[in-house]
């Protein structure tokens, strides 16, 4: 159900910017999501296709690139990508570590006419 609240400021966002430029439609909008960011693509788009009826982003498409999961190892700084649940560092086999990539959600561009 969160997916409802991000799509809404997904959609917020876009239709400011492509009215400070100008624009009367947009075309696409490009998103990139992190792996751990916990949302659902199909859902995002969902949601996008019944909030955007009678805005500037109506029809346009949705394209998702999505970012793995990258940790760096607390113990002896190995950077690595966990392996489903198992969050084990392959160098030293330690528990866990800092995130480094994977939880980033954002709207990397809109292309309007």
């Amino acid at each position: 159900m969160h997916e409802l609240a991000i799509t809404k400021e997904i959609l917020r966002i876009a239709v400011k910017h492509a009215e400070r430029a100008g624009a009367e439609r947009m075309t696409d909008i490009n998103i990139t999501i992190g792996d751990l960011s916990s949302a659902v693509d199909d859902s995002v788009q969902f949601y996008f296709d019944f909030l955007s009826p009678g805005t500037i982003a109506e029809g346009a498409r949705l394209h998702f690139r999505r970012v793995a999961a990258r940790l760096r190892c607390r113990e002896c700084g190995t950077e690595f990508e966990p392996l489903g649940v198992d969050w084990r560092c392959p160098h030293c086999r330690s528990q866990g570590g800092e995130v480094i990539a994977g939880r980033e959600f954002y709207i990397e561009s809109i292309e309007v006419e």
